[in-house]
């Protein structure tokens, strides 16, 4: 996505089915993708988990889980972060690659620029990478909010390729507001709702198929 409207969904990534005989696109990888759990992948680390990718090229990829809350409250471990983070003010899980480091990423406000002299890089559209450094004072007017990460999700050269021609990950884009959502939202769910037919379908597959 390059920006703009939260409520207008982004064009997916991947290419549906086309039909017996009709040749599959690979999913395209971007900053700024998605990579949803697929109801085949119960390894409990990423099991129905959804990533916002930050970097994908040959030297490897690198992304942070969204809808993993942790129980560290941010006023407890960041305080000077609090007013500016996103309800619930909790730390949240990016993933198992050092997990005692923390990334934080933010959401400008529409027509406001990413500013490095703030300590913001840009990600993707509206999404920007904060330096945890930086005063977040003087960011308060630019950002709508931030979410910080616990540790990432990372592969190296070729490894999150295989892994989506093994079917573990479907490849969809991001809307700003996906990096805020609640946990009680179940951004898994809502997420492949608003995908192109027939991936809603999935969103109803019972978290435990044992006791379906």
């Amino acid at each position: 996505m390059t920006g703009g409207d939260d409520a207008q969904d982004p064009t997916p990534d991947f290419s549906p089915d086309a039909g017996s005989g009709a040749r599959q696109m690979p999913p395209r990888i971007r900053p700024g993708s998605l990579l949803i759990a697929s109801t085949d992948l119960i390894e409990p680390t990423f099991r129905r988990s959804v990533i916002y990718m930050m970097e994908h090229n040959g030297a490897g990829s690198l992304g942070v889980i969204i809808n993993q809350m942790s129980q560290a409250a941010v006023h407890n471990l960041l305080p000077q972060w609090t007013d500016l983070a996103g309800s619930p003010r909790a730390l949240f899980v990016g993933g198992p690659v050092k997990p005692d480091a923390a990334l934080c990423l933010g959401i400008l406000k529409p027509g406001m620029s990413d500013d490095e002299e703030l300590g913001m890089r840009p990600v993707d559209g509206r999404v920007v990478l904060i330096d945890l450094d930086a005063d977040p004072e003087l960011l308060a007017d630019q950002v709508e909010g931030v979410r910080i990460f616990a540790g990432y999700a990372g592969w190296g050269p070729g490894q999150l390729e295989s892994e989506l021609a093994d079917g573990s990950w479907l490849v969809a884009s991001a809307l700003p507001g996906d990096i805020l959502a609640p946990p009680a939202a179940d951004l898994w769910f809502s997420v492949l709702r608003r995908q192109p037919w027939p991936l809603p379908l999935l969103a109803t597959h019972p978290i435990d198929v044992l006791r379906n």
